[in-house]
């Protein structure tokens, strides 16, 4: 439920995370420690601190001091940030390497800050939870694939299956293994998960963490012209990226390098990226993929919230977050959801939390030029870092939010991504868009107003009933012209005043 006095009285405090990988390094500051956090500062540093780890076992000199002056510039940067709490976690490489303890002295030296070495199994288990705190109820295996090691783990709604794994499958080790054997490496692949990777149980979907598998996704999503380009939450049929993910592991460097959507940081691991997803793909047989941009750091973060702040809905979270303080009136958010709760007699939970977080949005567009106030908002919304939705429901929201702001169902700029809802789900958007643009003009955004009257829509009309005493409100030409633009969409013909 929106709680604007909450959200309002917020003290946002920055909290901010390093996270010392196998392949990178990297610090993000959100905003604060929260169910919807929005990252503020987000920078990394490709150190490839896990090189020739599995050769030597130990961590080599470059590395370690470039993982040294990265976690010191960030330490750094995060002070000056005003951050109230940073975290510094290390995984794989640090954990294996027989000199591991020497980098992690060396960093409290200079930063000092302690800094935690996660277990296999604790990986697997934030990178779950961060897949948990991105997405609604999910269900299905997780895999992170970073550049040392894929941990693999059971997603059960709100919280960790038993079952996970940790493999000697990163980007460096895999790498490792294409230059040695070639398509050799495959084989090899499938001895390591025939051996310790868990069986898919749940729901048929996997969840995809990880930069080399957001670059895959990205890749593909460029290959097929997808309707909305935004990596979490791309879903996509098993067998399609499947065979996607065999052709681009197949590649000529040269050709990686020129894959659309890849940056040149990332070419080198693509296809380390690519065999894994296609041997994982075939042994676990999915029916879908479903990639997300929150993993190991934002299921750190997640676990440090009490089991209250757990349980709120991400998406109303991130929208009332967003769009409750560029709202002119922040408690009109509320006084919509009232005015809408009949508007939809079949309306599911997942619905109503679809038709709230877009109350939260309504008035985000409210500066703007007149002209451009429809598709800006659309476009702003499809794209914004909200997490706890599908691409489809993204895509509902904006397109209730182009409504509301007076933007036609036709609108060219918004026919490509249309294509991820049905023509009934578009209509739908476009009645509570209606409905709420009817609202703030009827009340001009003041609560006690639109609370003072009821909307209603017959089997013949779109019917507006005010409280005795207020039925000179809706006298106006603006909201005639609005109820007759809902009832059009609706698809009766009259609109009708009752006090």
């Amino acid at each position: 439920m929106l709680d604007p006095e909450r959200v309002l009285a917020a003290n946002h405090t920055h909290y901010g995370v390093i996270d010392i990988g196998s392949n990178s390094v990297r610090l993000v500051v959100y905003n604060d420690l929260s169910r919807a956090p929005l990252p503020r500062f987000n920078e990394k540093s490709l150190c490839a601190l896990g090189t020739g780890l599995d050769r030597t076992g130990e961590l080599a000199p470059g590395p370690m001091a470039c993982t040294a002056r990265a976690v010191h510039r960030f330490c750094a940067i995060a002070d000056a940030m005003g951050v109230s709490r940073l975290d510094i976690i290390a995984t794989e490489a640090v954990r294996r390497a027989s000199n591991g303890k020497d980098l992690i002295e060396e960093i409290k030296k200079r930063s000092g800050r302690d800094i935690q070495i996660l277990s296999g199994s604790e990986e697997a288990h934030y990178a779950t939870l961060g897949v948990i705190s991105g997405f609604y109820r999910p269900k299905g295996l997780v895999g992170d694939m970073g550049g040392g090691s894929l941990e693999v783990a059971e997603a059960l709604e709100d919280h960790v299956g038993e079952r996970s794994v940790s493999l000697p499958l990163g980007a460096l080790p895999v790498e490792s293994m294409l230059a040695e054997l070639g398509e050799g490496a495959k084989r090899r692949i499938d001895e390591i998960m025939k051996e310790q990777l868990p069986p898919l149980l749940t729901k048929p979907v996997f969840h995809a963490v990880g930069g080399g598998w957001r670059a895959l996704a990205r890749a593909h999503m460029e290959a097929t012209d997808a309707p909305l380009k935004v990596a979490h939450g791309y879903d996509v049929d098993a067998g399609e990226l499947r065979n996607f993910a065999k052709s681009v592991w197949k590649m000529s460097p040269e050709k990686l390098a020129a894959l659309p959507g890849i940056s040149s940081r990332r070419s080198s691991t693509i296809a380390a990226a690519a065999l894994v997803m296609d041997r994982l793909l075939k042994n676990l047989r999915p029916e879908r993929v479903v990639f997300s941009a929150l993993g190991l750091r934002e299921g750190w973060l997640y676990s440090q919230l009490t089991p209250e702040e757990q349980y709120r809905d991400p998406l109303i979270e991130g929208a009332q977050a967003f769009g409750l303080p560029m709202a002119r009136v922040p408690g009109f958010a509320a006084a919509l959801v009232r005015w809408t709760d009949q508007l939809f007699p079949d309306e599911t939970g997942e619905e109503r939390r679809l038709r709230e977080a877009t109350c939260a949005l309504s008035d985000i567009a409210w500066a703007d030029h007149a002209d451009v106030k429809a598709q800006e908002c659309f476009r702003r919304i499809v794209h914004f870092p909200f997490i706890g939705l599908t691409h489809p429901e993204r895509v509902f929201i904006g397109a209730a939010l182009h409504a509301r702001h007076a933007g036609k169902p036709d609108d060219p700029a918004i026919q490509k991504e249309l294509a991820l809802i049905t023509p009934s789900i578009h209509r739908r958007a476009q009645i509570l868009g209606r409905a709420l643009q009817l609202g703030h003009r009827f009340s001009g955004s003041v609560p006690a107003i639109l609370d003072s009257a009821r909307l209603r829509i017959t089997t013949d009309a779109v019917r507006l009933e005010v409280a005795e005493g207020a039925d000179d409100i809706p006298d106006s030409e603006a909201v005639q012209a609005r109820m007759k633009q809902l009832a059009k969409i609706v698809g009766v013909p009259k609109t009708e005043f009752a006090a």
